[in-house]
């Protein structure tokens, strides 16, 4: 079964805890603090791995949990880094946050992704001690690690892809001009997934075609086989249309072509935008005024036109040589670049999530915020402008007013995180 399609949840493992302990030593009497930091935690990174063909995998197994990093312990002793969580997928494999539908990251190549980062440890009473408080009795719990629930969307990456309706030949045609086997009989829907094949031109010159499953009218909007499809048409650089030039099944070859090329613009501008070459297939059962007629046609529409007969192999090699010089003119494979969160998405991920703790721990004031970490991520604390805005959301989300409320004055110390600052208001 071939399944390009998957939604999984992931989550990075959380920091170890910091170790509150106190150097004991026979002769010391009072030894200082030497409680160790605790370990980051697993990240969860993804992995191309061309021995995987789709995502079935991901149909059985949807939770994925990264270990959490090793508590800190005494003798200044940190945590052990918890190792990462190695995630496989198959080459073209899109990874996009199900909620908002942003891209995380696209994996066609070989470098691995972190997708969600694991918590940093806590850190141990060693950093709290100051020439006032010499015996700090606290240490901070680990960091959260990232957890999304995402979407795995399989975009098979390929120079040139196959489209027309059901039965036009597509995938005699791959099977004559490259050495991929697809299933072929004289039936609708004869293929079922997409077939890869590296079409040689000669030493050194060579590109892969993808044989689309044949789309019908309404596939944009999940007809048929629908977006199960076309998806995988998304990344090729150029499109060979087939069409049946015989009508062979009482079908016009024109309106055929309209109808497809209404499928790929309902489903993308972009699709609709991308470069064509029209292969006239079933030539050898057509006659000469169909074949005409619909040449006109394509050639009035600024198409290049190739008459071809898959089954017999004629016009063949002038079709794919063609493609090829028409491939030397075109950008690489299409890449989709990772989406940062907008500053309207973090203001968003503010108010729908401003629930925080304030705890004061001697003299120090602690917050603890899980939706804070992405913002002050993003927050350069040099630029004026930008510690506004962090100052402005502190505000806007109660924190000011809590800490006003427990007693803290000017000078007071406010620690989020691993950030410290001096209140002033």
């Amino acid at each position: 079964m071939f399944v390009d399609e998957a939604k999984i949840y992931i989550k990075a493992g959380d920091g170890g805890d910091g170790c509150v302990s106190f150097h004991r030593e026979k002769y010391v009497a009072a030894g200082g603090p030497d409680g160790g930091d605790g370990g980051k935690g697993g990240d969860i990174v993804f992995k191309v791995d061309d021995n995987i063909s789709n995502l079935i995998d991901f149909r059985y197994k949807k939770k994925y949990t990264a270990e959490k990093g090793q508590n800190g312990s005494s003798k200044n002793c940190t945590g052990k880094n918890a190792p990462d969580l190695v995630i496989k997928v198959p080459r073209g494999t899109v990874v996009r946050e199900a909620a908002t539908g942003r891209i995380l990251a696209d994996m066609s190549c070989d470098e691995p992704v972190i997708i969600a980062k694991g918590g940093k440890g806590g850190r141990g009473n060693t950093h709290f001690a100051t020439p006032t408080r010499q015996i700090p009795r606290f240490a901070k719990p680990g960091f959260r690690g990232d957890e999304y629930e995402v979407m795995l969307e399989l975009k098979l990456i390929a120079d040139v892809g196959l489209v027309g309706f059901p039965n036009v030949g597509k995938s005699t045609l791959i099977s004559v001009v490259s050495a991929a086997k697809p299933k072929i009989a004289n039936y609708h829907f004869t293929t079922l997934t997409p077939v890869l094949g590296v079409v040689k031109i000669e030493e050194g010159k060579s590109f892969v075609m993808a044989d689309i499953p044949g789309l019908i009218e309404g596939a944009s909007e999940g007809v048929g086989l629908g977006h199960e499809f076309l998806r995988h048409v998304e990344r090729c650089r150029l499109i060979v249309h087939v069409v049946d030039v015989s009508g062979i099944e009482g079908r016009d070859p024109i309106e055929d072509f309209e109808a497809i090329n209404r499928e790929l613009a309902g489903f993308s501008e972009e699709l609709a935008e991308a470069p064509q070459i029209v292969a006239a297939n079933k030539s050898d059962m057509a006659d000469l005024k169909q074949i005409k007629r619909f040449r006109d046609y394509v050639e009035n529409a600024g198409l290049p036109f190739y008459e071809i007969s898959a089954a017999t192999t004629s016009g063949t090699k002038e079709l794919i040589y063609g493609v090829w010089e028409r491939l030397q003119q075109l950008p690489p494979v299409k890449q989709f670049e990772a989406q940062p969160l907008t500053q309207e998405e973090l203001d968003d991920k503010l108010l729908s999530r401003n629930d925080f703790k304030v705890t004061t721990e001697e003299g120090i004031y602690f917050v603890e915020a899980d939706w804070l970490w992405d913002i002050l991520r993003s927050v350069n604390m040099e630029d004026y402008s930008s510690l506004q805005y962090f100052q402005r959301v502190l505000r806007t989300s109660g924190i000011i007013d809590k800490l006003l409320e427990m007693g803290i004055q000017e000078g007071d110390t406010v620690s989020i995180f691993d950030f410290e600052f001096e209140f002033v208001n």
